[in-house]
C-alpha cells in the first residue's frame, strides 16, 4: 500500500484531501491534532508513533524526527541500495507528504506574546519533513498549501502518477514555504534582547523596518503586458493577499506596469476618505477628487474637475459600484477602475466596454495593515526603504484649530467651509508629485499644480488648468513656502485660505503675506513630499 504522511497546522481541506488519498489506496499516517481530525471524520489513521516505535515526546517537541519516517521519505526509488537499506529495517516508503507549519507569524504578530511562548511556536519536525520530501521530489509529492490539494489528487489519479513538472513545482513552493518561515523567525528574534538574564521583546519599529539584512520574498503573480513602455518586460510579484496581492481583474485586457502604478496611486488616495468618494488619476497624479452622498455624484464631480485629463484615466472608488455609477463610468473613455466590488447590474454595464479594465480590491483593511508599512524602491545598484506615509493629522474632521491639531498662524481664522476644504486639499496634496500646490472646495478638488520645480509655477499651472476658476477655493502646499511669492500667487488666483507644513526660515514673511491678502493660513507641522 502507498503511504501518505499528513501533519498540518492549517487544517483547511485536510479531511477531504485525506479522504481522496484513501480512495486512491493510500495508508494515512498522521500526528497529534491532524490524526484526531481524520479519525473524527471516520478515516482510518496510523499514528506516527506506530511507525517510529516511540511515543511523542516533550509535549510534542519530538514526533516525526526518526529514521523510520525520514528514511521512508528520502529513499530514492531508482537506487537499489536505498531500497535494500529501508527493506532490511522494515521501513516503508512515503509517497506523499502534506505538511504546513506552526503559525509562528500569527503568534509573533501579538505584541504581548512572551518570548518563551514564541519559541514553542518554532516548528522543527515540520520543516524537516518538508525539506526531506522536497529534496526527493522525483519520488515524493510534497504539499504545503491547502489550495493545491485538489490538483494533487487529480495528478495522483493520473496513469503513472504526477508528472515531473508538477512534482518540481510543488518542491519549489515547499522550499519557499520553509524559507519564508525561517525568515519570519529570524526577523522576530532580532527584536528579542537579554535583560537581567531574561529574554524579552523590545518595541523596535525602526529596526523592524530596517533589519540588518533585508530579505524580500514575493511570489510571481503574473507577467504584465509590458513595463512603462512596450519594449520593457514587466511582472507582478506579491508576498500575500494584502493590497494588490489579492486584487482580481474581472474584465479587460491584462494590466501593464503603468496601469498598476496608476491604480496604486488611486487606491492610496481613495483610502483617505470614509465618505463616498471618487478619484481620477493620470500619470500617478490625481486630476479629479470629489465626495458626495451618492457614489455616482462623487464620480461625475471628480471627472468634471479636469475632463480633458480624465480622458483615458484611472478611477478609484470606495464603495460597491451600482448601475448608475457604472453608466457614468462608461459614458467616456476610462482606462481602468479599482473598486471594492460591483453589483451584477453594474458588471453588466461595465462589460459593454470590453477594453475597460475592472479591478476588484477592497483596500479598507490596508489602513492598519503593518505588512504594508515598508515601502521599497530600487535605484541603480541599491535599494531604498522607507515607512509608508500616512496623513494621520487629517484622519478626523477639521472644524477648528483644536479639532484639527493644526496651528492657525494668521490673524484670520478659517471659516467652517474653509476648514472642510483645507482638509480635503491637504489629504490630496500628500498624493501629488512634488512640488505640489492643490486648490479645492469643501467637496471637490478644484485644480492641481503637480511636479513643478517652483511653487509659484505650481500655482500658475493650477490656475491655467482651472476651467471654472479658483475664486473662493483654498490651497494646500505639500511643503513650506520658501518665499512670500507663493502666497502672493495663491491670493492672485482667488484662494481665501492656505494649509502648509510651515518650518521655513522665512515663515514670518510668508505669514505677513497671508495677512496682507486677508488669507487664513494653517500650519500642520508635517511635510508630505511624494517623489
Amino acid at each position: 500500500m502507498k503511504r501518505a504522511l499528513l501533519s498540518v497546522s492549517d487544517k483547511t481541506g485536510i479531511v477531504d484531501f485525506a479522504r481522496g488519498l484513501a480512495a486512491c489506496g493510500f495508508e494515512l499516517v498522521s500526528t497529534g491534532g491532524t490524526a484526531r481530525a481524520l479519525a473524527d471524520a471516520g478515516l482510518s489513521v496510523t499514528g506516527v508513533s506506530s511507525v517510529t516505535g516511540f511515543p511523542e515526546m516533550m509535549d510534542g517537541r519530538v514526533k516525526t524526527l526518526h529514521p523510520a519516517v525520514h528514511a521512508g521519505i528520502l529513499a530514492r526509488r531508482n537506487e537499489p541500495g536505498d531500497l535494500r537499506a529501508i527493506d532490511a529495517l522494515g521501513i516503508l516508503p512515503v509517497d506523499v507528504v502534506a505538511v504546513n507549519l506552526y503559525p509562528f507569524a500569527r503568534a509573533a504578530a501579538d505584541p504581548d506574546a512572551a518570548v518563551e511562548s514564541l519559541i514553542e511556536e518554532i516548528d522543527v519536525g515540520g520543516p524537516t519533513l518538508v525539506r526531506a520530501a522536497a529534496k526527493n521530489f522525483r519520488d515524493v509529492v510534497v504539499v504545503v498549501d491547502p489550495r493545491d490539494y485538489r490538483d494533487t489528487l487529480e495528478e495522483l489519479q493520473r496513469s503513472g502518477g504526477p508528472v515531473l513538472d508538477y512534482r518540481l513545482s510543488l518542491a519549489r513552493k515547499a522550499f519557499r514555504h520553509t524559507r519564508s518561515y525561517d525568515e519570519t523567525i529570524a526577523s522576530t528574534l532580532t527584536a528579542v534582547e537579554v535583560a537581567e538574564g531574561r529574554l524579552r521583546r523590545r518595541a523596535a519599529p525602526a529596526e523592524a523596518l530596517t533589519p540588518e539584512t533585508l530579505a524580500l520574498r514575493a511570489d510571481l503573480r503574473g507577467h504584465l503586458r509590458y513595463g512603462e513602455n512596450p519594449h520593457q518586460a514587466a511582472a507582478l510579484y506579491a508576498a500575500g493577499d494584502a493590497g494588490f496581492g489579492g486584487a482580481r481583474v474581472v474584465q479587460g485586457k491584462p494590466l501593464s506596469f503603468t496601469n498598476l502604478l496608476d491604480l496604486d496611486a488611486a487606491a492610496r488616495l481613495i483610502l483617505e476618505f470614509d465618505e463616498p468618494a471618487a478619484v481620477v488619476v493620470k500619470h500617478m497624479n490625481p486630476c479629479g477628487v470629489a465626495t458626495a452622498a451618492a457614489l455616482r455624484d462623487a464620480y461625475v464631480t471628480a471627472r468634471e474637475v479636469d475632463p480633458r485629463s480624465a480622458f483615458g484615466g484611472i478611477v478609484g472608488l470606495n464603495r460597491c459600484v451600482d448601475r448608475t455609477t457604472a453608466e457614468a463610468i462608461v459614458s467616456t473613455f476610462i482606462e481602468a477602475v479599482v473598486v471594492p466590488d460591483a453589483d451584477d447590474a453594474a458588471r453588466a454595464v461595465l462589460a459593454a466596454k470590453k477594453n475597460l479594465r475592472v479591478v476588484l480590491a477592497d483596500f479598507a483593511s490596508a489602513r492598519g495593515d503593518v505588512r504594508l508599512d515598508r515601502e521599497v524602491r530600487s535605484i541603480l545598484g541599491a535599494i531604498l526603504v522607507q515607512s509608508r506615509d500616512r496623513v494621520t493629522e487629517a484622519a478626523g474632521r477639521w472644524t477648528s484649530e483644536a479639532a484639527s491639531g493644526c496651528r492657525v498662524v494668521t490673524r484670520r481664522q478659517p471659516a467652517d467651509a474653509e476648514w472642510a476644504a483645507l482638509r480635503l486639499a491637504w489629504r490630496v496634496s500628500a498624493h501629488v508629485k512634488s512640488n505640489a500646490v492643490v486648490f479645492a472646495r469643501a467637496d471637490r478638488l478644484a485644480a492641481i499644480g503637480a511636479g513643478q520645480m517652483s511653487r509659484v509655477d505650481a500655482v500658475r499651472v493650477a490656475a491655467m488648468k482651472a476651467e471654472a476658476g479658483l475664486t473662493g477655493t483654498v490651497a494646500a502646499s505639500d511643503a513650506f513656502f520658501p518665499f512670500r511669492d507663493g502666497l502672493d500667487a495663491i491670493a492672485a488666483a482667488g484662494a481665501t485660505a492656505v494649509v502648509q507644513p510651515g518650518g521655513s526660515v522665512r515663515d514670518e514673511e510668508v505669514i505677513a503675506a497671508a495677512d496682507d491678502h486677508g488669507l487664513a493660513m494653517v500650519f500642520t507641522g508635517r511635510r508630505h513630499f511624494r517623489h
